[in-house]
């Protein structure tokens, strides 16, 4: 099949709200936090229309004005403190821990990349015993509030034989596309997580309901 053959397809998976089935979580630890610096606390709906990355752009679609550096570690650390309880009693995505043994059985390569914090995010993903299934994973180093588009260059330099071109990434919010088109990739997005379909829609990229047709997709991609 030569370079680009069985072994050229490589997919990058999100995490929160892709694989790790977290919405729930996501929901309450941000209304746990808004409920410590005063802020009213928000839908699924209204969070799904309003997210975005970098988080404090989301915050500034919240409080009409964007926070300060001050309010800004407060509110994160918050989240964080509240999230993390509420993610150990979280499971994957239907579906998700057999698409992945079925695609490394197959012969093609996948990974994981994500802006959840590296220390936290690996023992999680061993929890849930999935991790041998990608050649790479790599978690959010620092406190940076940037998107992913940086992190997904440092992440496809490190994976070796891995041209962009033969990339898809798959992920739930609509920085997961900006990210894939920073380094000539593709993406397919999934609306089980923290964008609605509307908001995904816009976007421009492959939008899908599950992470099965997710997968199918890609490969009619590359």
């Amino acid at each position: 099949m030569g370079k680009h053959g069985l072994r050229g397809k490589h997919l990058v998976w999100d995490w929160n709200g892709t694989l790790l089935d977290d919405t729930s979580a996501v929901i309450g630890a941000t209304n746990a936090a808004f409920a410590e610096i005063g802020l009213e606390p928000i839908t699924l709906e209204r969070y799904r229309e309003l997210y975005t990355v970098p988080v404090p752009k989301f915050y500034e679609r919240l409080m009409g004005r964007l926070p300060t550096d001050a309010e800004w570690i407060v509110m994160d650390g918050a989240f964080h403190r509240h999230y993390r309880p509420r993610a150990e009693g979280c499971g994957l995505t239907l579906g998700a821990a057999e698409l992945l043994a079925a695609r490394q059985d197959s012969g093609f390569t996948q990974s994981l990349l994500s802006l959840a914090p590296h220390a936290e995010l690996i023992p999680l993903v061993r929890r849930h015993g999935i991790a041998e299934r990608f050649v790479r994973m790599d978690g959010r180093v620092g406190d940076s509030t940037d998107g992913k588009s940086g992190h997904m260059v440092r992440h496809l330099a490190a994976l070796s034989d891995v041209p962009a071109d033969r990339v898809v990434v798959i992920g739930d919010a609509a920085d997961d596309a900006v990210a894939a088109a920073h380094v000539g990739a593709k993406a397919v997005l999934y609306t089980g997580g923290s964008h609605s379909r509307a908001s995904l829609e816009r976007v421009g990229v492959p939008v899908v309901d599950s992470l099965t047709e997710a997968v199918a997709v890609a490969e009619e991609l590359v």
